[in-house]
């Protein structure tokens, strides 16, 4: 039994282990003596503040009731939900206290603890993203547009669980605006009870109208798009040892690769210096291929969600369909194969690409191909 399922609790039995979850994480350590905003957090500092969220959660009949695998994803997401507050809190000038971006931040160290933890890959990915959106549920009817933020989130996570998370997360606080907070969770999980997506993902008529729709704010969930986008274009994704070179030889076909690692061999540049002209001469191969209409595979960790944008907004430019196959082995596996390379990726490089980890999703291409390694 992994350390993931071990820790997690059951309905009814013991309550959380803190002593040995003090003594397991040092991400949990830190969250003692960070400050929130007193007005809105008058519990206390961060730590304080997790441990009443989880408290709460478990005291929830409606975590109780959900299946074993459903009850430990909510488990995580409620203790890892604030883990990136330490590194994003900063006090404002008028004397605020602030957390900017520490949900998406958590999103990506989520993702590490968990791997480490031997969480399975997709319940890994559901939970980090109920901390990606875990204060959407707070004011998202507030905002314009709602359902277009729901369907999103129901591609990366189970939005009633989400509403879970949201409500526990509301109740483990002590602040003026709970009852607000409460009312608005009751009625996000009503918008997606009425958009469909309230524990399934929002269906579409077509993979290129899902595509279509997350890129154009002007699209209607349930208009069906025109196909007529002849181009096809695969973009591999994965940290340095996932496989990817692996997967190319055994499927790569007679389609033309764009290697960011050749090109930079070919035109003798570090791959710790300046990445300028690997990129514009990746690019210009890659216009090239699509001008004629030729699939093509571009080949790069590309692990980050606002690097694979780019390349995807230049495909979609000359309509080409994105396929995206994203690999993953095990951190242990990953560096032995780092080390048995020719050139093997410095630790630092691989260090600051995990600071940016970004599993893709159904929200940015046509098809996703997932193969753990």
């Amino acid at each position: 039994m992994t350390l993931f399922h071990a820790l997690a609790p059951e309905p009814g039995g013991a309550p959380p282990g803190w002593p040995l979850i003090e003594e397991a994480f040092d991400w949990f350590r830190r969250l003692k003596d960070c400050p929130q905003d007193p007005v809105f957090h008058a519990e206390g500092d961060v730590h304080i503040h997790t441990r009443m969220v989880v408290e709460v959660l478990l005291a929830d009949p409606a975590w109780a009731c959900l299946p074993p695998p459903d009850r430990q994803s909510l488990f995580w997401a409620a203790l890892l939900h604030d883990v990136a507050k330490p590194v994003t809190t900063r006090m404002e000038p008028d004397g605020r206290v602030v957390a900017p971006g520490h949900s998406r931040r958590g999103q990506i160290m989520a993702r590490l603890i968990l791997s480490r933890m031997g969480a399975p890959f997709r319940q890994r990915e559901a939970i980090c993203h109920l901390i990606t959106h875990h204060q959407v549920p707070f004011f998202l009817l507030e905002r314009e547009k709602p359902e277009r933020r729901a369907h999103l989130i129901s591609h990366q996570t189970r939005c009633d669980l989400l509403a879970v998370l949201a409500s526990a997360d509301a109740r483990g606080r002590i602040c003026p605006d709970a009852a607000r907070l409460l009312d608005n969770i009751a009625l996000f999980r009503e918008l997606c009870r009425e958009e469909g997506c309230l524990s399934q993902p929002k269906a579409f008529a077509s993979d290129h109208s899902r595509f279509l729709y997350f890129r154009r704010e002007d699209r209607s969930a349930d208009y069906e798009a025109f196909d007529d986008w002849p181009g096809e274009a695969t973009l591999l994704s994965g940290l340095p040892g996932s496989g990817k070179d692996t997967w190319l030889a055994a499927h790569a076909g007679g389609r033309q690769v764009i290697s960011l690692d050749g090109l930079r061999e070919e035109l003798d540049i570090d791959p710790a210096g300046a990445q300028g002209p690997v990129i514009s001469a990746a690019r210009e191969q890659a216009r090239v291929l699509l001008r004629a209409g030729r699939p093509f595979i571009w080949n790069a960790t590309n692990v980050s969600r606002q690097l694979r944008s780019q390349l995807i907004d230049l495909f979609a430019d000359y309509r080409a369909k994105v396929r995206i196959v994203y690999l993953e082995a095990s951190e242990e596996e990953a560096a032995r194969r780092n080390r048995s390379r020719r050139d093997p990726v410095p630790a630092k490089a691989i260090a600051r690409m995990t600071e940016r980890w970004e599993t893709p999703d159904l929200t940015e291409c046509h098809a996703l191909d997932v193969v753990l390694t």
